[in-house]
C-alpha cells in the first residue's frame, strides 16, 4: 500500500526495535501514530511470528556490566524511558554480565504495550510506497520487502548496501549431557548462567575439521558475499585458522571443568532461552550451514552428541542505507525533512543500538509534529556518538557498527595523561556521559533542551 498525506500524525513503517521504541516515544510525546507491520500479511526469510520486536538472531542484548561501552547506550536508554528496555528488564533470563531476554514473552509484551497505547494505531499492511506529505519514520529494518527497498533506493537516490548475518541454533535443554557439560561463568561472574561443553585438545581437532569440511547453504550467486564481522558465521571463523575459534566464541579462559579443575582446550558456551530454562542457543554459533550438517558437526561438542535442535542456524541478508550521505544528526533525511529512518537500515548494528536510533527518531518526529526545534543527543553520550556515525561517517566504506568506546568522544588528555589503566579510563567516560546525559534529559523534559544542546534545525510546520 501507499503511505497518504498523514497531518497531525507520525506514520512509523516497521515493528521491529527501533520501530516500536520509535512508536511509543511519538506517543509518549503526544504524537497521534500508526504503525505499519507487513507481518503476518507477508513474513521475511527470519521471522516466524506475528508478534512486533520479535528476536530472530541471540536473544542477548549484549554486556550490561557498569563501565563498559553497551552498559552505558543501555542506561542512557533506560533513564530516557525507553520501551525495550523497561519490557527487556522485566523478561531477563540468567546469561551473566549479559542482558538476555526470553525472547516470546519479550515479544509478547512487547505487543501487548504497543496496543494498548491510546495514541497508537497497529496497521497490519506491507507499506510499498512513501507519500511526499507524509512525516514518516522508516525503520523496517534490514529485512524489509523487495517493494519497500525499492522506495528507499527512490528516496535515498543511492544504490542499496548490505550484508549477510547469520542465527544461532538453539536445543532442548534435557538433550544436553550434564556429566560432561557443566554450569559456569567466565571468571564466575553472574555464577553458573551459563552451561560449558568442554574440549580436550584430539576433540577439538576433530570437532575443526568436521567444521571446515561441512558444505554450507549456497548463497545468490550474483551477490559478492560480504560478512558483518562482529556476527562471522562459525565455519567463517574456522576458516581462517585452527585457533581462530580457541581465541573467539570457543576461549576457554575464566572456566575450570569441575571433572579435573582444569582449564579446557576449547569450550562452547550455551545460554538460557527463556524464562523456563528449557532451551539454550549456542553462543557465538551463527551458522549458515546445511541443516544435516548442523546437527552432524554440533554432535561432536561434548555434551551435545545427543542435541535436539529447537532451531537450526540460518542466514540471512541485512539491507542499510549509505546513512551519512542522507541523514543528519536528528535521524532525518537532509533532502526529505518529512522523512526518518531509524534501526539497521540506517547503519547501526545490534538490538540496542536500533533502539537508540528509534527512540532519537521517535522523539524528533513528535517535536517536528508539534512545531518544536530537534534536537541533537549530547555529543559525550553513546546516543549521541551513534547518531554522530550515521550522519557523518565516511560513505566510502560505510559499514554497521556496534557501540564502543572508539565511538565517544576521547577524554581531555589532561584526563588520559592522569589516568593510565584503559578500564579506569572507560569508568570515567560512562560517568562523563551519563552526567550529560542527564543534564540534556533534564532540560528536555523541563522545555528547554536549548540550555543542554544546541537542535540542528528550526521547527518545520507540522507534518511536513
Amino acid at each position: 500500500m501507499t503511505i497518504t498525506k498523514t497531518t497531525g500524525e507520525v506514520v512509523v513503517i516497521g515493528g521491529g526495535f527501533a520501530g516500536v521504541e520509535a512508536a511509543w516515544q511519538a506517543a509518549q510525546h503526544g504524537a497521534r501514530v500508526r504503525l505499519y507491520e507487513m507481518r503476518p500479511v507477508r513474513q521475511t526469510p527470519a521471522h516466524r511470528t506475528e508478534q512486533l520486536a520479535e528476536i530472530v538472531c541471540s536473544n542477548s542484548l549484549k554486556s550490561d556490566e557498569p563501565g563498559t561501552a553497551p552498559y552505558l547506550l543501555k542506561e542512557e536508554l533506560r533513564r530516557g524511558g525507553s520501551l525495550v528496555l523497561e519490557v527487556a528488564a522485566e523478561t531477563r533470563v540468567p546469561a551473566g554480565a549479559a542482558l538476555a531476554v526470553d525472547r516470546h514473552r519479550f515479544a509478547e509484551l512487547i505487543t501487548q504495550r504497543i496496543e494498548a497505547h491510546p495514541n497508537i494505531t497497529l496497521i497490519r499492511e506491507e507499506v510499498t510506497r512513501v507519500a511526499e506529505d507524509a512525516l514518516t519514520i522508516i525503520a523496517a529494518g534490514p529485512l524489509c520487502s523487495d517493494a519497500l527497498a525499492e522506495e528507499i533506493v527512490r528516496l535515498t537516490g543511492d544504490g542499496q548496501l548490505y550484508f549477510y548475518d547469520a542465527i544461532a541454533p538453539i536445543v532442548a535443554a534435557d538433550s544436553i549431557d550434564y556429566t560432561v557439560a557443566f554450569r559456569a561463568a567466565r571468571y564466575d561472574k553472574g555464577g553458573d548462567d551459563y552451561v560449558n561443553c568442554p574440549f580436550d585438545e584430539e576433540q577439538y581437532r576433530v570437532f575443526y575439521e568436521a567444521l571446515r569440511e561441512a558444505k554450507s547453504v549456497p548463497l545468490q550467486r550474483f551477490e559478492e558475499t560480504r560478512w558483518f564481522e562482529a556476527c562471522l558465521p562459525v565455519e567463517e571463523l574456522a576458516r581462517r585458522g585452527y585457533d581462530t575459534l580457541r581465541y573467539g566464541p570457543m576461549k576457554p579462559v575464566g572456566l575450570r571443568d569441575p571433572r579435573d579443575g582444569r582449564e579446557p582446550f576449547a569450550a562452547v558456551q550455551l545460554r538460557q532461552e527463556n524464562l523456563m530454562a528449557d532451551a539454550y542457543n549456542l553462543v557465538g554459533f551463527q551458522n549458515h550451514l546445511r541443516y544435516g550438517e548442523q546437527a552432524r558437526v554440533i554432535r561432536l561438542i561434548p555434551g551435545l552428541e545427543r542435541a535436539e535442535f529447537l532451531q537450526y542456524g540460518q542466514i540471512h541478508r541485512n539491507t542499510y542505507i549509505r546513512a551519512p550521505r542522507v541523514l543528519d544528526a536528528t535521524m532525518r533525511m537532509r533532502e526529505r525533512p518529512g522523512v526518518y529512518f531509524a534501526g539497521q537500515i540506517s547503519g547501526v548494528e545490534g538490538y540496542v543500538e536500533s533502539v537508540a536510533t528509534g527512540w532519537l527518531a521517535g522523539l524528533n518526529a513528535a517535536r517536528q509534529l508539534a512545531g518544536k526545534e530537534l534536537v541533537v543527543a549530547p555529543p559525550k553520550s553513546a546516543v549521541g556518538a551513534l547518531a554522530r556515525y550515521v550522519s557523518s561517517a565516511g560513505t566510502d566504506n560505510y559499514q554497521p557498527v556496534n557501540i564502543t568506546f572508539a565511538l565517544l568522544e576521547p577524554l581531555p588528555e589532561a584526563d588520559r595523561k592522569r589516568v593510565r589503566r584503559k578500564r579506569e579510563r572507560h569508568q570515567l567516560q560512562v560517568e562523563r556521559a551519563l552526567t550529560e546525559w542527564n543534564n540534556w534529559l533534564h532540560h528536555l523534559h523541563n522545555g528547554d533542551p536549548n540550555a543542554a544542546a544546541t537542535p540542528l534545525h528550526a521547527p518545520q510546520a507540522a507534518g511536513v
